[in-house]
Order: structure tokens, then sequence, then C-alpha cells
């Protein structure tokens, strides 16, 4: 009922657990069988390994989470030779979440993930171009649009998923930049750009000063930019920002999103995603609809 196909990869379900959320699965095994979902999406990966911000890296907010954690991981080598074969056991769709700092890093690390066990690529725009100052990749459409094509050239075997920044100065516009540079997919979105000062030390919470707001404080902003972006392209949109439940999930879809990712909730609750493709399973049924399909873009 919930089956879903998007860039020739089938889903089981539309729902998967979200990059920097769930790490590489082996976390969250102990509490639900996570083979029920329909993919994992890893933590960030970079060429090479990295030890991530130093100081606190999370922060609660009302109905959210400021986070600061800086892309800690073990680099894609050791995530293809270690980590990747541990999660095929899983039986489900693995999305390596591709981050990098310079156009070269990215090149660099799409040509390994090319080349692995993977089944798709999401790749991760909204990182800091070391080489243009800082901004992120995913601020201009120009820029992003040619990250993106220098990277399709280099993946030939997997689907290419970009996942845009909320920062960005015009979402839609991103979107069909990303598209006509060589996007099979969108993701969308990434968190938003946030501050939290600590009044006794007179000082930002966070010693990046920066840190990302996710949860469903921002699902209407998310929701919206998602409606926004499917209107505005041709390919498939993934859809994520705030998802606490099913509904959550069913409204990302009826605004056109083809799968899910869940990202904070998981944090609340560890087997969340089982709670969420049970009760679309249930709404899906109580309607009389036999695919998500029928739902996406209705509104």
């Amino acid at each position: 009922m919930l089956e879903t196909t998007i860039n020739g990869i089938k889903f089981k379900n539309p729902v998967i657990a979200a990059s920097g959320t769930f790490g590489f699965g082996a976390e969250f095994s102990g509490y639900f069988d996570v083979s029920l979902l329909g993919g994992i999406a890893s933590k960030g990966l970079t060429l090479n390994p990295r030890e991530g911000n130093a100081g606190q890296r999370m922060l609660e907010t009302p109905s959210g989470m400021l986070n600061s954690v800086g892309l800690q991981n073990p680099g894609l080598r050791a995530f293809v030779a270690e980590e990747l074969p541990r999660m095929k056991k899983y039986r489900t769709n693995i999305i390596a979440n591709l981050s990098g700092s310079c156009e070269g890093d990215y090149l660099a690390g799409a040509e390994i993930l090319d080349d692995s066990g993977i089944d798709m690529i999401e790749l991760n725009i909204s990182c800091p171009n070391v080489k243009s100052g800082g901004m992120a990749f995913g601020i201009k459409a120009d820029v992003a649009a040619a990250l993106v094509s220098a990277v399709r050239r280099k993946v030939r075997r997997k689907p290419l998923m970009v996942k845009l920044s909320p920062n960005a100065e015009n979402i839609a516009e991103m979107g069909k930049a990303c598209e006509a540079a060589g996007a099979d997919s969108l993701s969308l979105v990434n968190t938003f750009s946030g501050l939290a000062i600590n009044i006794y030390t007179r000082k930002p919470f966070f010693e990046n000063v920066i840190a990302g707001l996710s949860g469903p404080a921002i699902k209407p902003l998310a929701l919206r930019m998602v409606r926004d972006v499917y209107k505005a392209v041709k390919i498939p949109v993934v859809g994520m920002g705030g998802i606490a439940g099913w509904t959550d999930a069913a409204e990302f879809i009826m605004a056109g999103a083809s799968l899910v990712q869940v990202g904070t909730a998981n944090f609340t609750k560890p087997d969340i995603c089982l709670d969420i493709i049970r009760g679309l399973e249930r709404f899906l049924a109580e309607q009389n609809i036999t695919s998500p399909d029928e739902l996406r873009g209705i509104i």
C-alpha cells in the first residue's frame, strides 16, 4: 500500500530516517526493526574524517532544537569499508549524505560513493564554501547549479538527490537551477540558521555561534517550501522539517513530497518512524486509498 518509487529506486514505504539524526542505524536497531523503514539517510559524510565542533552541540528550544555538531563522521573511505556493510544488513535503502567544504572534496567523495553499494546520493549543499568566504553552496542558485553540474559528471551509476537549504535566496529558483544542472530529485529543507545566547556568560551558547534550527517549530515553513518547489520542478521532491507524527507526513505528501524524512522526532521517540508508517497505513485504508501517489500534491 505504501510502496513508492523515485529515480528508479523502490521504497517499501515513504518514510526515511533523516541524515544526522539516526547515525548509521545501529543506535536505533535496539528499539525497533529498522529494516521496516523505507530508507536511512546516513550521517553527513565528508571526504576525510571530521571531529566536529567543540563545546556543547545541542540545545532544546520551544518546539524544536538547535544543533552545532559540525559533521562529525569517520570519513567516506571508512564509511564504505566499515559502516556500509553493517547498514546493508538492514534490508532497506541506504542514502549517503555527501558534504564538503570545497568543490574538490565533493567531487572526490562523489566518485567514491558512485562506486559503492549505496542506493542513492544526497548532496548536502548547505555546507560553507571555504573558497567563497564561507557562504554556503546552497544560498545562490548559480553557485549551487555549478556544484551540482560538476558532481553530476562524476555520478553515473547512482541517483543524485540534492538537499536544499531553507536559507536560499529563493528556494523555488534554487530547485529549478539544481534540476537543470542534473539533479534527479530534491530533498528539503535542511535546518534554518539560528542563534542562542547565554545571558550569564554574555556569549553565544555555541562556540560556532550560529546553529541549525529543526523540529516542529519549522514545519509550517518547511511545508510551504516543499509546496513551492514541487510546483516549480518536474523531478521528485522529498520533504522534511518538523515531522513529528503521521499527520505531518501526510501533509508533506499532499504538498507534493514523494517521500518524507524524519529527523528531530527520532530524539524524542526512537521508534517514531514506525509509528508514522503505521499511521499512514491506517489512514490510507480508512480513506480507501491504494497508494500515496493518489495524495501527492493534491492540495
